[in-house]
């Protein structure tokens, strides 16, 4: 159920703007001035606000304005209500930050629909947001797998460098032939890895390059 908060002076317009708004089924909860309206917005988190402009002790552009200034409360919709139509009111309310005007008096009909048009509004920037936030995750997830796939690249040099100085201080034989054996087969990724990547056979040593090619564990590549 979605919440509204209404921020209105007078008794009897915000009664009728309550209970028009519990029959259509939001939960709504009233204010009867400005600065109970701020606090309250902090309190409640409503959905969307409706809020008379001229008001005692904190009008609506004051509430507007520390509304907007508090990350909490600073995006939620807001929708003016004011007897005066004048267009540098309107333009003053929507530079602070105010996403509809309503002047009174208004239908149901235009009530509803500007609610229905704010709520509406706010799905596609909390989708758009929704789907950043997915893209964000997702290329994170990419720059991560990244980092991991060249960490485990890098560390293919050392491992094969471990190997070929294993077999190298064997003395040449039946032992020395099974050792090479084995280490084309626990390296055998490693060094197809070292075929197809320039960058890493630049970390070989020409000594190992030549071990290798002796051998034939690497293809006929210029290395270095």
């Amino acid at each position: 159920m979605k919440k509204i908060l209404v921020i209105e002076d007078e008794p009897d317009v915000r009664a009728n703007i309550i209970e028009l708004l519990e029959a259509e089924d939001f939960h709504v909860v009233g204010a009867e001035n400005g600065f109970f309206g701020a606090m309250w917005a902090q309190e409640y988190l409503p959905d969307l606000i409706i809020c008379d402009v001229r008001m005692p002790e904190l009008n609506g552009y004051d509430v507007l304005t520390a509304l907007r200034q508090d990350s909490v409360t600073a995006t939620i919709p807001f929708i003016f209500l004011t007897a005066n139509a004048d267009r540098a009111d309107m333009r003053r309310g929507m530079d602070l930050g105010a996403d509809d005007y309503l002047t009174k008096p208004f239908t149901r009909t235009e009530l509803l629909n500007t609610i229905a048009s704010r709520f509406a509004k706010q799905e596609i920037v909390m989708q758009q947001y929704h789907n950043e936030r997915q893209r964000a995750d997702s290329l994170k997830q990419k720059v991560q797998e990244l980092e991991k796939y060249a960490n485990s690249k890098t560390n293919i040099v050392p491992k094969l460098n471990m190997a070929m100085s294993l077999v190298k201080n064997l003395p040449p034989g039946s032992q020395r032939d099974r050792c090479l054996q084995i280490l084309r087969q626990v390296c055998e990724e490693e060094i197809s890895i070292l075929n197809n990547t320039p960058s890493l056979q630049k970390l070989m040593s020409p000594e190992n390059i030549d071990f290798l090619r002796q051998f034939n564990l690497v293809s006929n590549i210029k290395f270095g």
